[in-house]
């Protein structure tokens, strides 16, 4: 239950909700439930930081708003929970009220059965530079504790480690009168002339509507700090003996006909036994307190059933021409897909309707990227501007920080950054603003790091690009294991909504960004890109006329070698690994076999489609189709990856993978490409094999 609307008055000039574009959500009300793996206390911080950056940058006031995240106790184990509690408090965000459920209790047991959580809380908060509130006891408690002259009633609690405290929960008034209270004299009279009922019927801070509204209105009146509630509470409250703190409370299905009947008494609920035993709805008089309010609670906020908006202004995309013209017309220029990607985010950011819609993201790589002349550019973000001269001041690549600054860099925390990244992606939903993210990071760092926060991303339909630079396993050369990639898309593919590409050419890339930009912005679908890239520099071609649209299908025809009368073999490569397939071209057509080389664009879209094909001929069958003889697939990932369209291969046509499963090693690209048989040599192998040719 949240009484926002009651705590204070609007202040004056601000929004009414009419102005808003999804009123049926709260203005300054944004609820981050709880959930495992710390990823709704992360992406709740850095969604307050994100109104910030919004209201900083002139694009939304978002002034009057707060973001506020309901967890639980055993939730704030998880490292992301924690980890971003100094940020929230330096940037000073008092747009941010974290309540947390201190039940006391994780699935299997107490959070801290020998210690006492709220106090380990309140340290941490406090200490992290948080306001805090202690919602401890109910109002029932108030008389008990004005009756302690001596103070025994804070010292007894102060000694009651958590797991004792949910035994209490856990037993009725006559347990906790001979065991709580019958600890010593002091307390056994403060128990005096009252019933077993009454004492098993002493609420703790979280269950009392009086305390709760009290809080909530401390938080949201403070200014300054973020502000974290503490609120004490029983798991399972209301359910006696059949599951209020037991252990098994999570695994309780439902409640037998005697302990419906004890909920009814305990809540005072108007339903007759046959009612309460029936699971009976009850309805309170139209004409009811009640009824009269919430009817005005649901007409202020726009309607009876909250609803996801997803339409929004329209961006206007620019022409691809205006901002990657060098690419698509190359002319065999040497630069890398990287680099490629950086260029192009420029010229994306001097666009006046799409420029300041763009949110680049970094988790301090940008430098390694090539992007430092951005800092300059547009800036990076900070609530404060920037009170000092860096040491690099003169440089034209200077560290420059601002107030309107447009890059959110934020420090070695990848799971900050897709934070970050999934504020900006969900801002067209959640504030009525289109917004376009580019965050680039090592692939590596992507979906095997923060997977489960891509995973929840996706649930809210982002729409955004994510850039897993230095791709692929061979790529990154002398970094070791760590560093390399193999599996991303792989892991990409399980996700429904996200497109995910492997182009190795940087016209392919400008295609593929143009595309996004007008899915996202223009047509506005639920999608978000994926899009691999390499540090290589090789030669980058022109994009052939019309080449477009194979291009985002999945699979292009990149070349013939050798003669036409000789032995067909086609090639597949992506990325990193198409170089080497046409290497392998070319050392084929040498030895008299006539090779036609395919760019693969998108291992998963090609068998998305195939599967989504029914009784019509997949795209990727008909572009094999135009060829004959075995078919060899390389790429610079686990093989599950080229092996996702073996089913629409051709019948009859050999189809051999090569990818790189296994673990990667420190080395050059050469020898790495050699060590997994990813390099030319080895592709040449496996044709010469296929088609039953001698080495």
């Amino acid at each position: 239950m949240h009484y926002r609307q009651e705590l204070t008055a609007p202040a004056a000039g601000a929004r009414g909700l009419s102005s808003y574009p999804h009123p049926w959500l709260m203005p300054d009300f944004w609820q981050f439930p709880t959930g495992s793996m710390g990823i709704g206390p992360i992406s709740s911080i850095y969604h307050a930081r994100f109104m910030r950056y919004l209201t900083h940058r002139a694009l939304l006031d978002c002034a009057q708003r707060k973001v506020w995240g309901v967890f639980g106790d055993g939730e704030m184990d998880e490292p992301e929970s924690m980890s971003a509690l100094t940020l929230a408090a330096r940037e000073g965000l008092d747009n941010l009220v974290w309540v947390v459920n201190c039940n006391l209790q994780r699935l299997d047991g107490p959070v801290r059965g020998n210690g006492r959580i709220i106090d380990e809380l309140e340290r941490l908060f406090a200490g992290a530079g948080w306001h805090v509130i202690k919602l401890i006891w109910g109002s029932d408690w108030d008389g008990l504790f004005a009756r302690d002259r001596t103070g025994a009633l804070a010292r007894a609690f102060a000694n009651t480690v958590d797991g004792q405290m949910q035994t209490f929960a856990a037993k009725d008034g006559r347990f906790n009168r001979d065991n709580f209270f019958g600890q010593n004299e002091e307390l056994a009279r403060l128990a005096q002339g009252m019933t077993d009922e009454q004492i098993d019927r002493l609420k703790r801070g979280g269950h009392d509507i009086v305390k709760i509204h009290a809080a909530y209105a401390a938080a949201a009146a403070h200014q300054g700090q973020p502000t974290v509630i503490l609120a004490h509470t029983k798991k399972g409250y209301g359910m006696g003996s059949a599951g209020q703190g037991r252990m098994t409370t999570h695994s309780q299905k439902k409640l037998g006909e005697q302990d419906l009947i004890e909920f009814r008494n305990r809540f005072n609920l108007p339903l007759t036994d046959e009612q309460a035993s029936s699971l009976a709805f009850y309805k309170p008089g139209d004409d009811s307190p009640e009824m009269q309010y919430l009817h005005a609670r649901r007409q202020a906020l726009g309607g009876y059933l909250p609803r996801r908006e997803t339409a929004c202004a329209v961006v206007a995309a620019p022409d691809v021409a205006s901002y990657a013209a060098f690419a698509l017309n190359a002319g065999g220029k040497e630069m890398s897909t990287t680099m490629a990607f950086v260029r192009m985010l420029g010229g994306l950011l001097r666009d006046k309707a799409l420029g300041p819609r763009i949110v680049p993201i970094v988790a301090d790589e940008a430098r390694t990227f090539g992007m430092a002349n951005l800092f300059r550019q547009v800036g990076i973000y900070s609530s404060v501007g920037q009170r000092y001269a860096p040491e690099d001041i003169g440089s034209v690549l200077s560290y420059r920080e601002a107030l309107d600054g447009q890059i959110l860099e934020e420090g070695i925390s990848e799971a900050g950054a897709i934070a970050s990244w999934t504020a900006a992606a969900t801002s067209y939903s959640v504030h009525g603003l289109a917004m376009l993210p580019f965050y680039i990071y090592y692939s590596m760092f992507g979906f095997q790091r923060v997977g489960d926060q891509i995973w929840a991303a996706a649930d809210q339909r982002p729409r955004g690009f994510l850039l897993g630079a230095t791709s692929g396993r061979t790529t990154l050369a002398g970094e070791g294991l760590q560093h390399q990639d193999g599996s991303s898309h792989l892991i990409a593919a399980t996700i429904p909504n996200c497109k995910a590409w492997d182009p190795a050419f940087a016209c392919e890339l400008a295609v593929i960004v143009d595309q996004g930009i007008r899915d996202m912005l223009v047509e506005q679908k639920d999608v978000f890109y994926y899009v691999t890239l390499m540090n290589e520099n090789y030669a980058q071609p022109d994009l052939p006329a019309g080449a477009e649209q194979d291009v985002l299908r999945g699979c292009r025809h990149f070349g013939r070698y050798g003669p036409a009368d000789g032995k067909p073999v086609t090639l597949l490569g992506s990325g990193a690994i198409l170089g080497e397939a046409i290497k392998a071209a070319e050392l084929l057509a040498a030895r008299g076999v006539s090779c036609d080389v395919y760019s693969v664009t998108s291992w998963s879209e090609l068998a998305r489609e195939g599967q989504a094909a029914g009784n019509a001929v997949p795209f990727i069958t008909r572009q094999l189709q135009a060829g004959s003889g075995p078919v060899i697939a390389a790429t610079d990932y686990v093989l599950a990856v080229p092996e996702s369209i073996r089913a629409f291969v051709p019948a009859g046509r050999a189809y051999v993978t090569l990818g790189t499963d296994g673990f990667g090693r420190s080395d050059t690209r050469a020898a790495l490409r050699e060590y997994f048989h990813v390099d030319a040599a080895s592709i040449v192998r496996a044709a010469l094999t296929a088609l039953g040719l001698p080495m």
